[in-house]
């Protein structure tokens, strides 16, 4: 299956005449958004759970990266954290998110309200419930266009039929007056498309945008998404579980396990050598082509409760390469070949970041 996820990729790239490698004209530009030792918890009744714990990285003006991990592995926090809607007993305990030189993190209220929609769009997990459901979906679509750039109600009502247009809703001046129920699943998630470009934003973070849809559905909103991040150079943060959508759409990934970043590399040198053991789990776990009745390999054990996270690493418990250090200290960032990044004791010998 690695094999196949990195012909994908190769494909998918090449078609698109992108390649992502290190010292690109893209990754030489400033970074649009940093993440500088992000740090995101619960206080829950069994004390604190970090979600998100002093992760960092960045992402550059028309990039495009994939944060993959396991359910609870902190991915859709992480982003919430980026738009200051973490829901309460959560918070931000540390670290700065940098968007165009600015702390999203200490931003004001009022301010950040105006970068949401504005300058960074989000595509939630499910539309059925990001919808209002008993508001029109033309009315949410204008919504951001008169809140953000002043336009008229008739204004915002004819941008908004030319998004749905745009991202391929059939008759969309008929749409604009249907409630979300009266919707498919595909066709709601591109009004949530819709919405969330409305304004033009630097950066669009999609968190699982195909969850729910069939497999046809599904590669038409990946289309989707490369084609307009590509004409618009907006970059792109794509929130999934499944490293096959990721080979379709970005450049680089990270892989997130408990909170923590433990692997960041471009697309095709991850998928051709994992370097954490946790992200050749995930690797190994994908069925295989052609194989139907071969049995899965999966990564033993669970991913451990945030309230009950083991010493040092927090992958010890299940990696098969475990020694001494793994228990007893958390691995620092290696940085073992250009342009990759890793916490694992393995690398301790070649450096750290």
């Amino acid at each position: 299956m690695k094999a196949v996820i990195l012909r994908a990729w190769r494909q998918t790239h090449k078609e698109k005449k992108v390649r992502a490698a290190p010292g690109s004209i893209k990754t030489r530009m400033p970074p649009l958004l940093i993440l500088d030792a992000l740090s995101t918890s619960f206080l829950t009744s069994e004390g604190p759970a970090p979600a998100v714990d002093s992760v960092s990285f960045t992402l550059g003006e028309g990039e495009s990266l994939g944060l993959v991990g396991e359910s609870g592995s902190g991915k859709t926090v992480l982003s919430l954290s980026i738009l200051g809607l973490v829901p309460k007993p959560g918070r931000i305990a540390g670290g700065r998110i940098l968007f165009e030189g600015s702390d999203l993190a200490a931003m004001p209220a009022d301010a950040l309200r105006r970068v949401r929609g504005a300058k960074i769009g989000m595509i939630f997990q499910e539309p059925m419930t990001s919808l209002n459901p008993v508001m029109r979906v033309g009315k949410q679509a204008a919504e951001p266009l008169v809140l953000h750039q002043g336009l008229s109600k008739a204004q915002a009502f004819s941008r908004a039929a030319e998004l749905f247009a745009q991202v391929g809703l059939p008759d969309p001046k008929r749409l604009l007056t249907a409630y979300p129920h009266e919707l498919s699943g595909g066709m709601r998630q591109r009004a949530m498309i819709a919405m969330a470009l409305a304004c033009g934003p630097k950066l669009l973070i999609a968190d699982e945008p195909t969850t729910a849809l069939d497999v046809t559905v599904q590669r038409q909103i990946l289309d989707l998404l490369a084609e307009l991040t590509g004409s618009r150079a907006m970059a792109l943060l794509l929130i999934t579980h499944n490293l096959g959508l990721v080979a379709r759409t970005c450049s680089r990934v990270g892989v997130l396990y408990a909170g923590r970043l433990v692997e960041m590399s471009p697309a095709e040198a991850l998928f051709d050598a994992p370097l954490h053991p946790y992200t050749q789990g995930l690797l190994a776990s994908l069925p295989k082509p052609g194989s139907p009745r071969e049995r899965l390999t999966p990564i033993a054990g669970m991913v451990p409760p945030l309230t009950e996270l083991p010493s040092g690493c927090h992958f010890h418990p299940r990696c098969p390469y475990s020694f001494a250090p793994c228990p007893k200290e958390a691995p620092p960032v290696f940085a073992p070949q250009e342009g990759r990044k890793v916490r694992c004791w393995l690398f301790d010998e070649r450096g750290r970041a």
